[in-house]
């Protein structure tokens, strides 16, 4: 089977692939704690494989740290500041609607995988969560399904049909280990069966949010999916790894939910009329309630906006607050789509809206989530070694959108 080495390019980064299968992988949420600690339970073979032949490091990701913004960063190479996905929910002051960020109606950049496929490879993009599909598959001639819809793809609407019976899997449940499973295998599938030659793979954080890195749920979780980058590898395909972000416990001594609502904590001290967006909002509920350690806040009164940072600042649990021309600079941010006051809390700690607006009841055990600083920092495994040029990046600032120019061009 013939594959194209021709050279493309998107967002003004250059791509020159060589002749064989590339595959990404993101493993939504996956902080580096549980890669150490399944290795050090001789349960990641594979991984370690790679680890010691290829290249591992730590990378760090796009904030807010969330699954929307991480993805988009991930399939165009650039930060929120440029494609505009700033988090999964967001408040439209155009038309003064708060809106969720699932479409490509609000992507401003191009995506590789477009121009992979425009020059000649069979991109197939497999993510375990629908909401994701519409963003990544942005202008795409290939293969774009979801595990959670596998069962609803068609060929003119999705590139491919009769997934199950390709996958040799039914399509799982979303709140399952098996719907990050099914889109490995999913993987595994198109490249054997000469269905994809360019893959980008999107897991889903439901395993942990759940369970802690050293659970035998996630032990087992992560050794069936180094099972499958196994086989990956096997097919011959050059793979890279990294996460849209980590995931810390955010709960106080006891293990009850550490919940700051800043809604409220604003109206008490400050008065009404303030409006707290929590761009963590998916409606995938049982995750984390909508409760993540980034906030942004719309203020009624402007000019009283340094006086309320300031103020947001010295409150126990937040770690972090910018203006809005900060945190466009310091966060790359897209300066139309944050409020005018951006917040971020500790790694224990999440920042909420009131308490009526989250739902902690339909939570699988206790509450995991990210959004902040402490979920930045994320891990990047290749499969080949990096070469000279790649190596020196390696050693500066990569980020974890980096992970296709590092796996296309640092490879070959």
């Amino acid at each position: 089977m013939s594959i194209s080495t021709t050279p493309f390019s998107a967002n003004g980064i250059p791509y020159s692939p060589s002749a064989k299968p590339i595959v990404v992988i993101c493993v939504d949420g996956s902080a580096d704690e549980y890669l150490d600690t399944t290795m050090a339970h001789d349960r990641m073979p594979n991984l370690k494989n790679m680890a010691v032949n290829g290249y591992r490091g730590m990378v760090r990701g796009a904030l807010p740290s969330f699954t929307n913004v991480n993805n988009s960063s991930i399939v165009t190479g650039v930060s929120p500041a440029v494609h505009g996905i700033s988090g999964n929910f967001f408040y439209n002051a155009a038309i003064d609607k708060e809106e969720m960020m699932n479409s490509s109606a609000y992507l401003r950049a191009e995506t590789l995988l477009a121009a992979a496929a425009n020059a000649g490879r069979k991109v197939a993009v497999v993510t375990a969560k629908e909401k994701l599909r519409d963003i990544l598959s942005y202008n795409l001639k290939g293969i774009a399904i979801s595990a959670e819809k596998a069962n609803q793809a068609k060929m003119e609407t999705h590139g491919v049909d009769n997934v199950e019976e390709i996958v040799g899997h039914k399509t799982p449940a979303i709140y399952s280990a098996d719907a990050s499973l099914f889109v490995l295998r999913a993987g595994v599938a198109f490249i054997k069966q000469g269905l994809g030659d360019f893959l980008y793979l999107s897991l889903t954080d439901y395993m942990q949010h759940t369970y802690a890195p050293d659970a035998e749920e996630s032990l087992a979780f992560y050794e069936a999916m180094d099972h499958e980058i196994g086989e990956l590898v096997k097919a011959g395909a050059i793979v890279g790894a990294t996460a849209d972000h980590g995931m810390n416990a955010k709960v106080k001594a006891d293990g009850s939910p550490n919940v700051l609502f800043v809604e409220d904590m604003l109206e008490a001290q400050f008065g009404g009329g303030f409006r707290v967006i929590c761009p963590i909002t998916d409606p995938y509920v049982k995750h984390h309630g909508a409760l993540g350690s980034y906030v942004v806040v719309h203020v009624p009164d402007i000019s009283k906006v340094d006086e309320i940072k300031k103020w947001l600042a010295v409150q126990p649990g937040i770690t972090e607050v910018y203006d809005r021309a900060t945190a466009v600079r310091v966060l790359e941010q897209p300066e139309d789509r944050i409020g005018d006051l951006v917040v971020l809390s500790g790694r224990d700690v999440v920042v909420g809206r009131r308490p009526q607006y989250h739902d902690l009841s339909a939570l699988d055990g206790t509450l995991r989530s990210h959004g902040g600083r402490y979920e930045e920092m994320v891990p990047m495994v290749i499969s080949h070694p990096l070469n000279a040029e790649y190596k020196m990046k390696a050693a500066r600032d990569p980020r974890n959108f980096d992970i296709f120019d590092f796996t296309v061009n640092g490879t070959n």
